[in-house]
């Protein structure tokens, strides 16, 4: 591993170094620059395909709009621009020697064909799901913010304690709980808490409003180097629009009393301006939404969010983007029950044990983003982001196993203040007649929260068992180079170095003595993770990709200054080879064949605020996914997901991973038109699984079918969405727990708890637009 990590750090300064050696190009050739827009709105357009019929390679516009395509023969061409979801351009060039000749393209919208989309992703070659996700963006319905992270191919979520609460998240033979294991962000903005009252890495995605989204990018595994902590199964980034089409009203009604509004309203329009005079765009969204949910308990659901954004050109050369949000949700919740409590008749199957569980949590976020272009083609983009946070939880778990007088209630409260910074220059050169890109990117990010873990009874407290205060520190630095070696053959090579600093102080209560005694200390670590990837273009249909990389999860603050194990850090090893092709021009496909190393599995247990390790464990699985277009309005996906993991330090009838999917897939029938009527049918299927370690409890897998039909015209659009149409009984949430019912022995009972899934639900909606 050493021997890996020096050269991989000797790679990535070989080529720093010929990032600041630029090399004499060949005399008598051309040059051409441009920039790509939206023909609607200005803006310009990243990530957009930029290449030559006929030649071979490619580029992609950076994050202002620019390309670049350099040492270029004298002769004439045709200039081929290209985005999913936007009609492309074909544009006659013609070349002479010694000119450096610009184009300003601009882009309609267009209604989508797999035809045009390619393989290849020249600006950020990690996101081999690339093409995958931008179709799905187009297609999958949306309608909450649990199906954002249902976009991500071959991720599954299961909600327990309440729907104000973040859901488990199941990737890659991962129970990655509520984030330990996948990072989130948007635009930017951290979504996973560290040392969380509730669970390491929770990620509490229901701040976003979904109709805001614009964009995902997923990255499997631990090879991409702007992924540290949480970053092992892998790392989601959404994105929020930047304008809108239309300002909108929508209405949302269903059962379980539930309602549902929105309104997004763009302030500038197309003639307006506010810091400039170049293209600017500016909009607010709200929403509300109310629930009973379908539980015997009411749930009282609500939450509220809101946000504005502003994304302008102040010149040709630098972009702002200001944003600010709140979002505050608070519900009762039937928790999680057992399975002879059904059998016994002590409750129905919506029924509840303790009906006075439930929270509260909010969350304000502000963030400034300012990108400019410097010289030598160079970008560079600085974000600061701030985030208020607040939780309170009551859960209870054990019914009675500790207290058979009051029951086993806690509350958890985080209230948190959030500050980061990161910085990323990136810069585009030749070696010869070579493409480099080089991203060095720098950041920081400080967690400052009170923690509090309580004895509660009916949301009363009795008792504190633990309270503290949080510092937990990271900063990192990483570079990362992507160089063609030939027309067919990209490397990318990365290193990145993280430095944290756990610190708390607080005071924690033993169970067995009641005394209470500090809970102090500070500790400092770091962790260097390399990256290597390969790609090779086999024809414009066809690329293949070999990766691998080292990643980490970090472990609970107070798990480490009370030393409960070594790793503070536990490392991530990852590889996998796969490939992106198109057998027909309408058929996409993704497939990887992947493996993972982790270090120590590391569970974060609530109620006792303590983390417990299961030690090393290995996985690896095979990834497959399908697009289709069947007709210029009818598509067909599906996304298939073996995986297998086990325990390396237990005996082998005692080695499962508690959870972790075995099996797992999605998919659906779209049929798509601009305006009339669209229509979706989905499923959702996961395998039963062990819960335990020896499998004598399993969890139970389900199969299930989802439809969304709706009308649309330019003025309006009526919709409604159905989930689980064929009314199956099925485990969301699922857990072995040792718990204790009234009247029972004082051991206690090990069994199946769970939270029962969405029965048959429906929802109608209506949007205006204007």
């Amino acid at each position: 591993m050493k021997q890996l990590l020096t050269a991989l750090s000797a790679w990535g300064l070989v080529l720093g170094l010929f990032l600041l050696t630029c090399p004499a190009r060949a005399q008598g050739t051309a040059t051409l620059r441009g920039t790509v827009a939206d023909s609607l709105s200005g803006q310009p357009l990243a990530g957009v395909s930029v290449g030559l019929q006929g030649q071979p390679g490619s580029t992609a516009t950076d994050a202002l709009g620019n390309f670049r395509l350099s040492d270029l023969k004298p002769a004439a061409y045709t200039l081929r621009v290209g985005a999913l979801g936007y009609r492309a351009q074909a544009v006659p060039v013609m070349l002479k020697a010694g000119e450096t000749q610009r184009l300003n393209v601009r882009v309609a919208t267009t209604t989508l064909s797999l035809a045009e989309v390619t393989v290849s992703q020249p600006r950020d070659p990690n996101q081999s799901l690339a093409a995958i996700l931008h179709i799905d963006q187009l297609l999958r319905p949306v309608n909450s913010a649990q199906d954002l992270l249902r976009l991500v191919p071959g991720l599954f979520i299961a909600q327990h304690a309440g729907g104000g609460k973040a859901e488990q998240i199941f990737l890659r033979g991962f129970d990655c709980d509520h984030g330990t294991d996948f990072a989130v962000s948007v635009d930017g903005l951290p979504v996973n808490m560290v040392s969380h009252a509730h669970g390491q890495g929770y990620a509490d995605f229901h701040f976003v409003i979904p109709e805001t989204v614009e964009q995902l990018k997923v990255y499997k595994g631990p090879y991409t180097a702007r992924f540290g902590d949480f970053a092992t199964a892998g790392a989601g980034e959404f994105s929020t629009k930047t304008r809108l089409e239309h300002s909108q009203v929508k209405l949302e009604v269903g059962q379980f009393a539930t309602r549902r509004a929105l309104v997004m309203l763009d302030l500038l329009g197309p003639d307006h301006h506010l810091l400039s005079k170049r293209p600017e765009s500016a909009y607010v969204a709200a929403e509300y939404n109310f629930t009973n949910s379908y539980f015997d308990q009411p749930q009282h659901f609500k939450r509220f969010n809101g946000m504005a954004k502003y994304t302008g050109q102040l010149s040709d050369k630098t972009a702002l983007t200001v944003l600010g949000s709140h979002f505050t949700s608070n519900w009762d919740a039937s928790g999680q029950i057992p399975e002879r409590g059904i059998e016994q008749g002590i409750i129905s199957r919506y029924g509840s044990i303790d009906p006075t569980e439930g929270g509260r949590t909010s969350r304000t976020n502000a963030s400034v983003v300012l990108t400019t272009a410097l010289p030598h083609d160079a970008v560079l983009r600085q974000q600061a982001y701030y985030s208020k946070y607040d939780f309170s939880l009551f859960s209870n778990f054990t019914f009675f196993l500790h207290d058979s007088i009051n029951g086993d209630e806690i509350n958890q409260t985080d209230d948190r203040n959030l500050f980061g910074y990161t910085a990323t220059y990136e810069r585009d050169d030749q070696l010869g007649a070579r493409a480099l890109h080089s991203t060095l990117g720098v950041g920081t990010r400080n967690d400052f929260s009170t923690l509090g873990l309580r004895h509660t009874v009916r949301r009363e407290t009795l008792d504190t068992i633990s309270t503290g205060r949080l510092f937990e520190q990271n900063i990192n630095v990483y570079l990362d180079e992507t160089l063609t070696l030939t027309d067919r053959l990209t490397v990318n090579a990365a290193v990145r170095a993280d430095f944290f600093t756990f610190d708390f102080r607080g005071r924690r209560t033993d169970e067995a003595t009641g005394l209470t005694a500090p809970l102090a200390g500070r500790v400092a670590r770091a962790r260097v993770s390399p990256k290597l990837n390969l790609y090779y273009q086999l024809s414009p249909a066809v690329q293949l990709f070999a990766r691998s990389g080292f990643g980490f999860h970090s472990n609970d603050a107070r798990g480490v200054i009370q030393g409960v194990n070594a790793n503070v850090l536990p490392r991530a090893i990852g590889s996998e080879i796969g490939s992106t092709f198109k057998p027909l021009p309408s058929l996409v496909v993704n497939a990887a064949l992947w493996s993972l190393y982790l270090q120590d599995e590391l569970v974060y247990v609530g109620d006792d605020a303590v983390v417990e390790s299961t030690g090393p464990t290995q996985r690896y699985g095979l990834d497959l996914s399908v697009r289709y277009q069947l007709g210029s309005r009818l598509f067909l996906d599906g996304d298939f997901n073996y995986n297998h993991g086990r325990q390396l330090d237990a005996p082998e009838k005692a080695n499962y991973i508690p959870l972790a999917p075995t099996f797992t897939s999605t998919g659906g029938l779209t049929y798509k038109v601009p305006k009339g009527w669209s229509g979706s049918l989905r499923y959702r299927h996961i395998d039963s699984r062990p819960a335990n370690d020896d499998g004598s409890i399993r969890a139970k897998g389900y199969f299930l079918l989802d439809a969304v039909l709706a009308y649309t015209t330019p003025r309006f659009q009526i919709g409604t969405s159905a989930e689980n149409l064929l009314n199956v009984e099925w485990n969301q949430a699922q857990f072995a727990t040792q718990t204790r019912l009234p009247a029972e022995p004082a051991v206690g009972v090990d069994e199946l708890h769970f939270t029962p899934g969405t029965p048959f639900y429906a929802k109608l909606n209506v949007s205006v637009f204007f």
